[in-house]
């Protein structure tokens, strides 16, 4: 049995205005708080600036460097390259394809070494019929040798005339005067197989290969398609250095001067020099002097088109200059910490402490014996508040 459920009557719904809504009182911050949270902020950003805009002290720096006892003469340095004084391009009188080429870049050769060599067909069959020319001259020559004979001899006995007396002479002259030119003949022909014939001018190192199987060589590469020099070709005991001084500086070099010569492939090395030649004019671009300089003695190491110094000694070093070069460094930059010999590295804008070992005074520079490797960056002059790990600037960086 069902039964009816009263619906709400909406219009006797009121709303209770007598009653009052009570809220909680917000809790009330310090009034200290906020002005220790502003000083606060303000104090970071300060620090945080004075962090960034901060000086970094500037320092000034010098090398590590290999130096030798010579040096202790040294009058200048110059720089140059290695070079030849005997160089060829070695190329061919004749024009034809390249068929042998019997050397290599690095291969010794000898003076008259056959170096490579051109087709010779064409010369060969030449040369043959020049040949075969001057067989058939030598025997026109006898045949007419003998009727010059026998006709002197009628003539004598008066069974021949003037006349065929002077025409046997005559054939024979002409003749004799054919054998001449083919000899010159079978000679040019000899000259132009020789040609092709590619020889060394001179006892040497192929340096480069200029060419190959297969393509035209041709004197002066006269055509676009052909090939100028085949090999290229130095005497590697005629290795000099070229050197170009200041003009400022060239008064005081003489030739006879003694020298001494590093390469920058091998800077441990020093070899003895000594000054061959002043070239007699200066290059306006460079305002320098080219000066030569041989020598005195070399080994395997150094090669043609190598960059070198010279060192320019005002005497010929000591006999114990030829020790090995030695690490020094500028003597300002030598310094002490907690007692000890130091000295200051830059390394990527960062002080590095190095304590080191000290050795002998060379030309002017504090020798390391330990601690310090060529080629590094070291502060001269340090101030003493300077330590590891402080950031610096180098001066004219």
């Amino acid at each position: 049995m069902a039964t009816d459920t009263p619906k709400p009557d909406v219009a006797r719904l009121r709303i209770d205005r007598s009653r009052k809504v009570v809220r909680e009182p917000a809790r009330r911050r310090p009034r200290w708080l906020v002005p220790l949270i502003v000083v606060a902020a303000l104090a970071a950003g300060y620090l945080t600036v004075r962090s960034l805009f901060a000086a970094t002290p500037e320092v000034e720096v010098g090398s590590a460097t290999l130096t030798s006892a010579s040096q202790a003469n040294a009058l200048l340095t110059a720089s140059g390259y290695v070079v030849a004084r005997q160089k060829a391009s070695v190329a061919s009188k004749g024009t034809g394809r390249l068929v042998m080429l019997g050397v290599e870049e690095g291969d010794v050769v000898k003076k008259g070494d056959v170096i490579a060599r051109l087709e010779d067909a064409d010369v060969l069959a030449q040369l043959s019929r020049a040949r075969a020319d001057l067989e058939v001259a030598r025997a026109d020559s006898f045949d007419a040798a003998r009727t010059l004979v026998r006709t002197r001899e009628l003539h004598a006995r008066q069974l021949s005339s003037q006349a065929e007396l002077d025409a046997a002479e005559a054939r024979f002259r002409r003749v004799s005067a054919g054998i001449t030119s083919a000899h010159a003949a079978v000679q040019a022909a000899a000259v132009d197989l020789e040609n092709t014939r590619i020889r060394a001018p001179f006892d040497g190192t192929v340096l480069t290969k200029d060419a190959d199987v297969g393509e035209v060589v041709a004197p002066f590469a006269s055509s676009a398609n052909s090939r100028g020099a085949v090999v290229t070709l130095a005497d590697m005991s005629s290795l000099e250095v070229e050197a170009d001084v200041s003009e400022s500086n060239i008064g005081r070099i003489a030739p006879g001067q003694p020298a001494e010569i590093t390469l920058d492939a091998a800077p441990e090395k020093r070899y003895a020099g000594f000054v061959h030649k002043v070239v007699p004019t200066a290059d306006r671009g460079k305002a320098t002097v080219q000066t030569k300089v041989r020598f005195k003695e070399r080994d395997a190491t150094v090669l043609p088109e190598m960059s070198a110094k010279v060192t320019f000694l005002s005497r010929e070093p000591d006999p114990g200059a030829a020790a090995a070069p030695q690490i020094t460094v500028p003597s300002s930059a030598v310094t002490t910490r907690n007692g000890s010999p130091a000295v200051l590295v830059v390394r990527d804008g960062v002080i590095e402490e190095r304590v080191v070992t000290m050795g002998a005074n060379v030309a002017g520079r504090t020798q390391i014996i330990s601690g310090l490797e060529p080629g590094v960056q070291v502060v001269l002059s340090p101030a003493a508040n300077l330590a590891g790990g402080t950031k610096v600037k180098i001066k004219g960086s």
